[in-house]
């Protein structure tokens, strides 16, 4: 893995806009706060050892539970496993308890976690667990069939030295009904439960840890070509927890948070920001396992009264929507959290009209650990911009003739800062590829800055469209669509035009009950965007194709025909 220079110094200094605009948030963090993420929760669950940690399906765990049951697996992974500082462990669970007990035990093995997405297939499992050289998988009992179809194929099957069950009651008291194993993997595997009872009475040798060694492997989406690991250290995480602290200090109060946890904490804006910022101030997390079932979403936030949710805009525009949504008592909201996709104004607009909260938009990537700019707590509505970089962190604009755009200029998103990936796993061209040479990550994101420094994300370069020889992002179309009454929900592609290059498609969910028609919404984007960008074809369909996250998916849209 090449070495890259991400740290920001004072050679590297330039005029940051943002930084006016801070008030009372620190320019800079200190990266070195704690010396790995095993320190910082450490010292959570001694602080917070009698508070719940984790609730999920009806069980709870505390902090002192997460504790002794996150310890045990470390020592079975030592002890029974072998596992050693380095090796790779693979987990491929829901948002179940189990979760943050793996993360937890894996660490303090001082292994590096594979995050795995748990409804891949076994073509992208397979890549993953070869690409990572992961050593140990643990997985959900309910997609246990993907592995078997790699473990007990009869032409070169995929070899491990261990696999591990997930049951849904993992890590609580509870008996609940989970799943069965697969039946291909009969004496392949032993159990998590089993694991953690055994692991309470092995000695555990605490492992020394240092900033610079690898936490995750966390793999990018691969919407072209195979995916890559970023590989992310203690010290990225570190800083990027220490970084949202700084610009959300209002949201972090000590022992007094509960949070809502949708999105997959395989996703590293819940894995850093929902499960370990909030752990570290002793918050109370309900873990959601399947987000797509909205009434149990409803009745988790029912139940919570939390503080703080995130999500991306089609949770929040589901739930906004909801039937149910009035049940729920949102009297002690604070943050709305979105990230992702683009938060639309309409949307936003609806949740503050319920919650009385707007929601408040942040930008970042698997590569960076992930935040790299967020709508501070000082902001007090909704503004259509990610919010301000965070402190230690610098931002380029970046033409495609190399040079900084101008301010109110776009440009690509280039990124420098403490929790920048040290780089791809094994991949030394991509990291070629992917850095400047004074060490900025290319994020092929196309943004603008606000005077302000309030930075707009403008679209992803590849989902930009070209209609006679005019740039058009499809956010901007998104946006405008979304705000007409009886959008649910909407994306825009390109599609091939003989006379324009390239034509706009506007794939659209009319909401419960909408009288919505093509014509009507053409001619609402007529009134609001310029000729080149009206979308020249509406398409209604029942459901947009999603990520397990909640992003649309364009890419399938374009490969979708119509009908």
């Amino acid at each position: 893995m090449t070495s890259i220079p991400t740290a920001f110094t004072q050679a590297d200094a330039r005029h940051k806009p943002w930084v006016s605009s801070y008030g009372a948030i620190p320019a800079e963090i200190d990266a070195e706060a704690h010396g790995s993420i095993v320190e910082l929760m450490e010292q959570a669950m001694a602080d917070h050892a009698d508070k719940p940690a984790f609730h999920c399906l009806g069980q709870t765990l505390s902090y002192a539970d997460v504790d002794q049951q996150s310890r045990a697996l470390a020592a079975y992974l030592q002890q029974r496993l072998g596992v050693r500082k380095g090796d790779r462990v693979a987990l491929m669970t829901p948002n179940l308890l189990a979760f943050p007990i793996a993360c937890l035990g894996i660490a303090r093995a001082g292994a590096i976690q594979v995050n795995v997405n748990p409804l891949y297939t076994p073509r992208e499992l397979e890549h993953q667990l070869r690409d990572s050289g992961a050593r140990v998988l643990i997985i959900y009992n309910g997609v246990t069939a993907t592995a078997a179809e790699l473990l007990c194929r009869a032409d070169a099957p995929l070899k491990l030295d261990a696999l591990l069950t997930v049951a849904l009651d993992d890590g609580s008291a509870a008996v609940l009904p989970s799943p069965p194993v697969d039946a291909r993997l009969a004496g392949k595997a032993s159990t998590f439960g089993e694991a953690l009872r055994i692991g309470l009475d092995l000695h555990f040798d605490p492992v020394p840890i240092e900033g610079e060694d690898l936490l995750f492997l966390q793999y990018t989406g691969g919407t072209t070509g195979l995916s890559k690991g970023a590989a992310l250290s203690h010290r990225n995480v570190v800083a990027n927890v220490q970084q949202f602290k700084a610009v959300m200090a209002s949201g972090l109060r000590s022992g007094e948070e509960v949070i809502v946890t949708a999105i997959p904490l395989y996703h590293i804006f819940a894995l850093t920001v929902n499960f370990i910022a909030y752990f570290s101030v002793g918050a109370a997390n309900w873990l959601v396992p399947n987000p797509r079932d909205m009434d149990s979403l409803v009745d988790v936030m029912k139940a919570s009264r939390c503080t703080v949710i995130t999500g991306v805009n089609t949770l929040f525009a589901a739930l906004a929507n909801h039937p149910r949504a009035r049940e729920i008592d949102f009297s002690r909201l604070r943050i709305a959290g979105g990230g992702g996709a683009a938060v639309m104004e309409a949307t936003s607009t609806q949740w503050q009209a319920l919650t009385g909260t707007f929601i408040r938009e942040g930008y970042g990537l698997s590569e960076t650990s992930p935040v790299v700019s967020f709508n501070p707590d000082h902001v007090s509505h909704y503004n259509g911009t990610t919010g301000l970089p965070l402190p230690s962190t610098d931002v380029r604009l970046i033409r495609d003739d190399g040079s900084d755009a101008a301010l109110g200029e776009s440009g690509e998103i280039c990124v420098k800062g403490p929790q920048v990936m040290r780089g791809y796993w094994n991949q030394p061209d991509a990291d070629a590829a992917a850095f400047t040479a004074d060490g900025f990550f290319r994020t092929g994101d196309v943004g603008t800055f606000t005077p302000e420094g309030f930075l707009k994300i403008v679209d992803r370069k590849k989902d930009m469209i070209i209609v006679s020889g005019f740039n058009v992002f499809p956010n901007e179309i998104e946006a405008v669509a979304s705000a007409y009454p009886g959008v649910l929900e909407c994306a825009c592609i390109g599609v091939p035009d003989e006379r324009t290059g390239e034509a706009i498609r506007l794939i659209v969910v009319r909401a419960a009950s909408a009288a919505l028609d093509e014509q009507a919404l053409i001619e609402h984007c007529r009134h609001h965007l310029t000729a080149y960008k009206i979308p020249r074809q509406v398409v209604f369909v029942e459901q947009l194709p999603k990520s397990t996250v909640g992003k649309i998916l364009r890419r399938e849209l374009r490969n979708q025909p119509v009908t």
